[in-house]
């Protein structure tokens, strides 16, 4: 598998995890979602979960079995975010390494073709997914408003460097609207 190929995400949402929702899901026959946690469902320097993301958590677990697996090793804080979510989860997953994502996987009990790897990075998030075959899902950061006034120098290296390597970081699919 060459590089342009590890770090294509199959779906670029315009928007933040918010953004996926349960058409979009269905659409790509997804049964299970392994979402990160920082940047994707919460800023980094927050230890709470919003209540458009416990909706929304509500609203997309009724089709699908939800993990979470991040990369931070605070227990304190992604187990708390964890629980007010009630989602299982594992920290300090060393993404793109795979074993805690296939872990998860096994957890749910499904192939990773029917699992979405939901994050905001392409070297974590979506280089881990594509490793394992998951279809895999660039979301837009969520920042704390504090720190949304800087520029954001991890992600905008990365994907600069993907398009080099060939890779396409341009959203493909925003909201589907319903009829």
């Amino acid at each position: 598998m060459t590089w342009n190929n590890l770090l294509q995400p199959d779906l670029i949402l315009e928007g933040s995890v918010l953004e996926l929702t349960k058409e979009i899901i269905q659409q790509y026959d997804l049964k299970g979602l392994v979402l990160d946690v920082d940047e994707t469902l919460v800023p980094f320097t927050v230890g709470t979960t919003s209540p458009e993301l416990r909706q929304w958590v509500k609203e997309i677990r009724i089709n699908v079995d939800l993990w979470l697996v991040s990369n931070n090793l605070s227990e304190s804080r992604i187990g708390r975010i964890a629980r007010s979510l009630d989602l299982p989860y594992y920290l300090g997953a060393a993404k793109p390494s795979r074993r805690k994502i296939r872990a998860a996987l096994h957890a749910m009990d499904l192939p990773a073709s029917q699992v979405g790897m939901v994050g905001d990075r392409l070297f974590t998030d979506v280089l881990a997914g594509n490793r394992l075959g998951m279809f895999t899902i660039l979301v837009e950061p969520i920042i704390h408003p504090e720190a949304a006034l800087r520029s954001h120098p991890i992600r905008n290296f990365e994907v600069w460097f993907s398009e080099i390597l060939g890779a396409s970081i341009t959203p493909k699919q925003t909201k589907i609207h319903k009829n």
